[in-house]
């Protein structure tokens, strides 16, 4: 009778360290946030986009034709809506900017009207990072405007790292704003053959990184990473659970949006 316990014992305790080593593994499993820019124009590969069977972070310019219309149909299919803030770059006209930009030589009060006007005409977003801005990401007034409403409103940031000299993260640190930084852009370069070495680049380097976020766009290069995106998808998920932007913030609290 007490070989039968002893047996039984060992069994139990041997089979509650698997379930415990597997939900381990599932615990500590690395997270991809996939982030796609410049939606809100109905631009190329917006449709498909959104129709990817997996949480992707959709980050919406404002003021543009569909932006509002994105924003609820991104909802409804659960992915996360984030605002993405056009910002005055170094090189290339303003002009490609969009509506309700935000450049160095405006006044800090016009500046935060803007924000606040952008904020406000996105439903349901939970965050923000920057269309283009390597000029207005270097420029410690500017940032600490955008990155005080991001405060009042309850948003995190994603710094887009445009610049290699960026400020946003030490003025989010001292406003106590989330803050979350780009790893890899699929589509830097255009063609195909670009975006399909960033996807394998990606793929190889999931595993070295507890976190890892990637930018992509609709537009020019909108079909091209559909279509690599539907391909290494599997291959990302043998590696790391995607996840929306919001799960990489450690304590934030996200305002009710349920509401547009």
């Amino acid at each position: 009778m007490k070989k039968v316990i002893l047996l039984l014992s060992i069994f139990l305790l041997s089979f509650y360290t698997k379930v415990d080593a597997k939900e381990l593994t599932y615990k500590e499993k690395n997270e991809l946030a996939i982030v796609i820019d410049d939606f809100g124009n109905n631009m190329k590969g917006t449709e498909d986009m959104l129709n990817l069977p997996v949480p992707i972070t959709v980050a919406i310019m404002p003021f543009l034709p569909t932006s509002k219309e994105d924003a609820i149909r991104a909802h409804e299919k659960g992915h996360e809506v984030i605002i993405h803030l056009p910002l005055e770059p170094k090189k290339g006209k303003k002009s490609w900017l969009g509506p309700g930009a935000i450049t160095t030589d405006l006044s800090s009060e016009e500046i935060r009207r803007r924000v606040v006007k952008a904020i406000e005409s996105i439903p349901y977003a939970v965050g923000m990072n920057h269309h283009m801005g390597s000029k207005a990401t270097e420029d410690k007034r500017v940032m600490k405007i955008i990155l005080e409403e991001c405060q009042k409103h309850n948003l995190y940031y994603l710094d887009s790292k445009t610049s290699s000299n960026s400020v946003i993260k030490g003025i989010a640190e001292e406003l106590k704003v989330p803050y979350l930084e780009n790893d890899l852009f699929f589509d830097h370069i255009y063609t195909s053959q670009y975006i399909s070495k960033q996807a394998v680049k990606l793929a190889e380097r999931l595993d070295t990184k507890k976190e890892f976020i990637a930018i992509g766009h609709v537009g020019v290069s909108g079909p091209a990473v559909v279509s690599v995106l539907k391909e290494y998808i599997p291959v990302y998920q043998k590696e790391a659970k995607i996840v929306p932007l919001s799960e990489m913030v450690d304590g934030l609290e996200l305002l009710d949006t349920d509401l547009p």
